[in-house]
């Protein structure tokens, strides 16, 4: 599979003499560490450099760096406002310190692939957030949360994974002191299987179906209270609640006691948040095509801000989305009775994220699926001999099967005489 075109395609070279003995250097040093060629070695040594003086920048060089003047109210709303242009500018210029109860935010993920949204290249995205992670420590309360939705990345041309996601969840843990409570995992059941090359064409990968979303603290003590968020019982645990259990050591070795029949009202949901990204005809949809606005492509459903935000916050607090897009978090935070700020640089997504809030923020859904099905692996039945392991781990494409040679080819291969 050829590399994906980008927005910055590498069309220029730096020649650079050496000897045999310092290119074979480069090359077994290249592979030690993992990289494709000496390119991408070289450019590795020159982001982690450019790193280290990014690093050294002070919050007060962001400061002048981005001044107030880049930002403008866009509109305002009885409890919140939307800000046209760089969050940057009012992560140091237009919000006072201390002053964020909860960042909730999606970033533009480091995809390989460019999207319309302007992602940023994998490989420079630690450097590119820095000035975001200063702004977020500046802004941020003491007992305040800092929840980032974030997607993985493939490696372009080879069914590998990115660490891109795990290397900013590293730095801001170590290079800005803030601390993980906890990881999340957004599972969309609705998504379609992706990476196709890999998944449908190839077969050598399953379907992509979840976002980390990383929930960080600059105090290992942030204010939470897991009774906000409550999962419904499953229908095990109301027989059990209606008709009595029996204390018990379990096998394991848990001591299961009569404290375990008392109904909370409903059970503490596991850090896997199954929430169906579905939204196909709502308000916001149908306000862009009418109004021939372009529809945002990476929109989360309400269903994950309003987790974290009643999980995080009390009414009144402040909800910080640095990344608004179409405002989604801020017509959560409205309608939960919280105060907000959206920052959004382009127009385009602004207007369409009007109507949103046009005449009022749509309510949040009442009745939602108490669960989603999960089907096993392993539950249709092979035949290992029918289908063998591609030998190659899928370097080479399959040869494309025609519909005639798919109906004429029989359902089970010939086995050989003994």
């Amino acid at each position: 599979m050829g590399r994906p075109k980008a927005n910055k395609p590498r069309n220029s070279n730096i020649n650079v003499r050496l000897t045999a003995e310092e290119r074979a250097t480069f090359d077994d040093v290249a592979a030690d560490l993992g990289f494709a060629n000496v390119s991408e070695y070289i450019r590795f040594l020159h982001n982690q450099r450019v790193g280290e003086t990014v690093q050294a920048t002070a919050a007060e060089d962001f400061k002048a760096r981005y001044p107030k003047r880049l930002i403008r109210s866009f509109h305002k709303t009885r409890l919140g406002e939307m800000i046209w242009g760089d969050s940057r500018a009012y992560l140091f210029n237009g919000a006072k310190p201390d002053s964020v109860d909860l960042i909730m935010t999606s970033p533009p993920f480091g995809l390989v692939r460019k999207k319309s949204y302007g992602n940023e290249d994998a490989d420079e995205y630690c450097n590119w957030f820095r000035p975001f992670a200063e702004g977020f420590k500046r802004a941020l309360k003491d007992d305040g949360s800092l929840v980032i939705d974030i997607g993985g990345a493939w490696i372009p041309g080879q069914p590998t994974r990115s660490l891109y996601h795990f290397k900013l969840l590293v730095m801001l843990v170590e290079e800005y002191g803030f601390h993980l409570c906890q990881e999340h995992y957004w599972w969309n059941p609705a998504k379609l299987p992706t990476p196709a090359e890999w998944v449908n064409v190839r077969r050598v990968r399953v379907k992509d179906a979840v976002n980390t979303v990383w929930w960080l603290s600059k105090t290992p003590f942030p204010k939470a209270n897991n009774r906000r968020v409550l999962a419904p019982y499953s229908k095990s645990m109301q027989d059990l609640l209606r008709n009595g259990y029996v204390a018990k050591l379990r096998p394991s070795g848990h001591d299961i006691s009569s404290k375990f029949q008392k109904d909370n009202g409903g059970s503490v949901p596991p850090n896997l948040l199954a929430i169906a990204n579905t939204e196909s005809t709502s308000r916001y949809q149908e306000y862009c095509r009418d109004s021939n606005i372009p529809i945002h492509p990476a929109r989360f459903p309400p269903q994950l801000p309003e987790y974290f935000i009643r999980f995080l916050t009390e009414p009144g607090d402040v909800v910080l989305d640095p990344f608004g897009g179409s405002c989604v978090t801020g017509a959560v935070a409205e309608v939960l009775g919280r105060r907000w700020v959206c920052c959004e640089m382009s127009e385009e997504y602004l207007d369409g994220a009007l109507a949103r809030f046009q005449p009022s923020p749509a309510p949040l859904l009442k009745d939602r699926p108490t669960s989603y099905e999960i089907a096993p692996p392993c539950a249709v039945p092979v035949d290992d001999a029918d289908t063998p392991l591609f030998a190659d781990g899928g370097a080479k494409r399959p040869p494309r099967v025609t519909e005639e040679q798919s109906e004429s080819k029989p359902k089970r291969r010939a086995r050989a005489a003994v």
